[in-house]
């Protein structure tokens, strides 16, 4: 099977006068279609970089991306991006910010319209379709992306960081949502995370990156059983895959190891 996405020597140089910063060094991985793909790695090892080179918004400065066979070279229209702040219009209600892409594209209005419903309920929102942002929790309004995201169906679905602002309990429940989501709609997913538990609950493999300039350490598949629930996390192969990561990151030579500050969840529970 043909990966949908397939990342080939990708490196990234930011320039800022004489300055020169080298963000990605020779990164090459493949994400295959319908799979869940976490990438984890320190602070400033070019996750949020690599998301922007595979939706077409930042070029690669060596290397290439490849979608569907296709070399991106501009902006993907089939990808949906969801980031660590919601970024919800605070004028607007619930219903209103899931249609946004549809507004922004023009397209009509009817027949995304049953498709934004269908995603609010999905993600138990139904009820606050006429709310505004101000008037949800944080875990609410990372719904309301996440259904914005969703709402013209697009096949790959970026992810950063989207969750880690939340608190652990809300975390994980936005993290059994999010497993429920795919499954239903088999979307491709690469999800950018720090904390090693969670990336580890979540896919079906896992990419270990190294300290800026951010190099692939490590294509960790995770043999654990789906559909999966909160209470796997207990599972002694589950604690296996955290440390295995967790002495990959080591031994990659970071300062601080994703998952270990003290709101982050313990590999056992």
């Amino acid at each position: 099977m043909s990966a949908r996405i397939a990342l080939q020597g990708v490196s990234r140089v930011y320039h800022s006068g004489a300055k020169s910063v080298q963000a990605l060094e020779q990164v090459s991985f493949e994400v295959e279609k319908s799979s869940f793909v976490s990438i984890v790695g320190p602070s400033g090892c070019g996750k949020s970089t690599l998301l922007k080179i595979v939706s077409g918004l930042l070029s690669p400065t060596v290397g290439m991306v490849k979608i569907d066979d296709r070399s991106v070279s501009g902006p993907v229209d089939n990808v949906g991006m969801v980031f660590q702040s919601p970024v919800l219009l605070k004028w607007k209600t619930v219903i209103e910010n899931v249609m946004l892409p549809v507004e922004f594209a023009r397209l009509d209005r009817s027949r995304y319209y049953a498709t934004a419903q269908s995603l609010i309920q999905l993600v138990g929102l139904q009820g606050f379709e006429d709310m505004r942002p101000y008037e949800l929790s944080g875990g609410m309004q990372q719904r309301v992306s996440l259904c914005r995201a969703l709402v013209m169906d697009p096949p790959i679905l970026l992810m950063d960081e989207p969750f880690g602002a939340l608190d652990a309990m809300t975390r994980d429940e936005m993290d059994v949502e999010l497993l429920k989501i795919w499954e239903q709609r088999k979307k491709t997913v690469i999800f950018v995370t720090h904390n090693i538990q969670e990336a580890v609950f979540l896919s079906d493999l896992v990419i270990v990156m190294s300290a800026r300039p951010g190099r692939v350490v490590e294509r960790l598949k995770i043999d654990l059983p789906r559909p999966r629930a909160i209470e796997l996390m207990s599972a002694s192969r589950f604690g296996e895959h955290t440390l295995q990561i967790r002495n990959l990151l080591a031994s990659a030579g970071k300062d601080e190891v994703p998952g270990s500050s003290q709101d982050q969840r313990s590999a056992h529970r």
